[in-house]
């Protein structure tokens, strides 16, 4: 697997709640020049992000992150908000309480409702992997894939852990065949990231693979 198909499945990120325009436009220029998937930064700063690159690379954006328990309301319009300013791709997180509490049905109820606020822009679904146990992890699969929803992402990277092997083997063994997965948090080398891929992760979410893929 060469650098650039590996470039070509990340997005490029930045979370942090420091992050500063600057920074952003930095990330933004990193994900244009190195030809990745997106840049996935917070909604705040979409809009700005997405007349500063002219088309040159997709805008990614986070909503509900990175707890994801608040209303569906609020997260409908987040969506909507972040389609308005531009958002190309949406990374929802689910409300982990809800799965904890066996309520499938609202779970599923909220990312159709945030699916539609999409308007037609990709949607992945965190799932937050390292507070679920291995069924939660199998029934989100067949909600996700139940949704319709593009992706399923393993992770927010600001939990109590990230994206591991075994997490995207079982995604890409239960997930339906129309839904891709995307491995997120705590990436920090590029044989991982060849091992992810190699799994079944269609995107990484990571901010390390550019300075890392440089040196090589």
């Amino acid at each position: 697997m060469n650098k650039q198909e590996i470039l070509s499945k990340v997005d490029h990120t930045l979370l942090k709640q420091t992050a500063t325009w600057e920074q952003i436009k930095e990330i933004c220029e990193e994900g244009a020049s190195n030809h990745t998937a997106s840049v996935c930064i917070p909604p705040c700063f979409v809009q700005r992000a997405k007349e500063y690159v002219q088309g040159r690379v997709a805008i990614c954006t986070v909503i509900g992150f990175p707890n994801g328990n608040m209303t569906t309301p609020a997260k409908v319009y987040e969506t909507e908000d972040a389609v308005r300013n531009g958002a190309d791709e949406i990374d929802m997180v689910i409300n982990v309480g809800d799965v904890k509490e066996g309520n499938y049905e609202k779970v599923l109820a909220e990312i159709c409702a945030i699916k539609k606020a999409c308007a037609g822009k990709l949607l992945k679904v965190i799932i937050e992997t390292c507070l679920l146990t291995e069924d939660e992890k199998i029934r989100m699969c067949e909600v996700v894939t139940q949704s319709g929803a593009d992706y399923i992402k393993t992770s927010t990277g600001f939990s109590t852990g990230g994206a591991t092997f075994e997490d995207v083997k079982l995604m890409r063994k239960h997930v339906g065949e129309n839904v891709k997965v995307k491995a997120a948090g705590g990436i920090s080398s590029v044989e991982d990231a060849v091992k992810f891929i190699e799994l079944g992760a269609d995107r990484l979410g990571t901010s390390r693979l550019i300075p890392l893929l440089k040196d090589l």
